[in-house]
């Protein structure tokens, strides 16, 4: 029998209209997958009936695949696609397997021998460093910075020397609540030639990139960032 394919499809990022963030041939694929490995089930839902509203929801199953999956469950959820069916793996938002928990089950799909198929779609992380004016020929993404504030700022001097040592632009995320005060510790920590850039709600209407030194920026008052889903990006 041959086996199922893979399928890593982009979600939006916001809500903007979502011809213009996800191509036209998503919409005709989707109707062919009834497998789905999602983190949230009713996102998902919602995100496939705006994508192709002539979609019927009830007969698909979904997996969840979050930080609360065990091991053992994952290698389970390839079985539809070793027994020749398809599936479709789908992100909160933006790209599958990028900052994401979707990078596990296409480890195993890999082992498997089970063909992985990216497609083209919103990544938050590559669109803010496009704006950011920052090297986009040598970056790295760190994910979260630590949750206490002596280890944060520690981490934040630590990609600042790091971006200074390697001309690499250092990329990295916070939890949209903790936001500004991670902006007050990048203000007060790094030095006043270091770039700094904030995206904030990318390909929104109410998008907001901007790239400033940390000293233009302490002149300049950052924007309210709270529960605003945000990209940070450091290079000095």
């Amino acid at each position: 029998m041959m086996k199922g394919k893979i399928y890593m499809i982009p979600s939006t990022l916001g809500d903007g209209p979502i011809e213009n963030v996800i191509p036209q041939g998503i919409t005709s694929l989707v109707l062919d997958i009834k497998f789905y490995i999602v983190e949230n089930v009713r996102t998902a839902r919602r995100f496939l009936k705006k994508l192709s509203p002539e979609i019927e929801i009830d007969p698909l199953t979904f997996f969840i695949l979050d930080k609360h999956t065990k091991a053992a469950e994952i290698s389970q959820f390839i079985s539809p696609a070793i027994n020749g069916e398809n599936i479709g793996v789908i992100s909160e938002a933006g790209c599958p397997g990028v900052a994401d928990p979707g990078a596990d089950i296409i480890s195993i799909a890999h082992l498997k021998g089970i063909q992985v198929i990216p497609l083209v779609g919103p990544s938050s992380i590559v669109l803010a460093l496009m704006a950011s004016g920052m090297n986009g020929q040598n970056f790295a993404f760190t994910g979260y910075l630590p949750i206490k504030p002596q280890e944060r700022i520690k981490s934040i001097k630590h990609l600042e020397n790091r971006s200074s040592a390697e001309n690499q632009t250092q990329i990295f995320i916070e939890t949209p609540y903790r936001n500004n005060h991670l902006v007050e510790d990048i203000l007060s920590s790094c030095s006043d030639t270091t770039l700094f850039c904030i995206a904030c709600d990318i390909t929104s209407e109410t998008e907001y990139i901007s790239t400033r030194t940390i000293q233009a920026w302490k002149k300049a008052k950052p924007p309210d960032l709270h529960k605003r889903p945000c990209i940070f990006l450091l290079h000095h």
